[in-house]
């Protein structure tokens, strides 16, 4: 059976991560909608693809002086009240060019930052209106770097999570990151019974200390699938 899986929502039509995007993405018949958590200063978490700004929004033009040394613009710098003050746009590359010039005119439109909470209840009301049974596929985003800067982002969605009824492995959910290790975490420390999804990207992505090249192997795939089954045992 296939499954559907809008990633950044109906993202080739509208700027990604943008509640009209998931809209036209429900609309379009998806079985999931996508979530790429990241969280703010004030401990927000948000829907965006990365953990810079800069490239999705107006954030350089709107507030000049604060990216980091590394000249981008980081969303945990800045409190979601500064956050609903920024400008979505389609992506941009490094040179203010947009990635995909033919897709939705960059910088027009009315688009904006949202919360995790925020798109969960919008789903909700969607499936709520239409009869619908649209799940969600939210990404845990680089959380040993969240972590390092105050906050454990795994943790903090599983609360939001839950409070939006998320919870069990029969929820119409499924939880992802790219960080085994998190992953590993997930079921063990922080006790989560939701379907989990390993991601797989390339090591010099930097993505996580994960070992993609590993992974991909038939001895790196049974070493985790013994350490998930331990995790299990040890959880009776």
């Amino acid at each position: 059976m296939s499954v559907i899986i809008a990633h950044r929502g109906a993202s080739g039509y509208l700027p990604e991560h943008t509640l009209p995007a998931k809209a036209l993405a429900y609309a379009m018949g998806a079985d999931f909608l996508e979530q790429d958590v990241v969280a703010t200063r004030d401990d927000q978490l948000v829907v965006l693809h990365d953990i810079y700004l800069d490239r999705v929004t107006n954030v350089a033009e709107r507030f000049p002086g604060r990216a980091r040394e590394d000249g981008r613009y980081y969303a945990r710098d800045f409190d979601l009240g500064e956050m609903r003050t920024l400008k979505v746009t389609e992506r941009l590359d490094a040179g203010g060019l947009p990635v995909y010039p033919h897709r939705f005119p960059p910088g027009s439109g009315r688009f904006g930052v949202h919360t995790l909470a925020e798109e969960l209840t919008f789903v909700s009301g969607l499936n709520r209106a239409t009869g619908g049974t649209t799940g969600v596929y939210p990404e845990i985003k680089r959380p040993a770097w969240h972590r390092e800067q105050g906050i454990d982002l795994a943790a903090a969605m599983l609360g939001v999570l839950a409070a939006h009824g998320y919870e069990g492995p029969d929820d119409r959910i499924f939880v992802q990151c790219f960080d085994a290790d998190e992953l590993l975490r997930l079921r063990g420390e922080l006790g989560c019974r939701m379907r989990l999804v390993q991601l797989i990207g390339d090591n010099s992505w930097g993505e996580a200390a994960t070992d993609y090249d590993l992974l991909c192997t038939e001895h790196g795939l049974a070493e985790l699938a013994r350490t998930v089954d331990a995790i299990r045992s040890a959880r009776g």
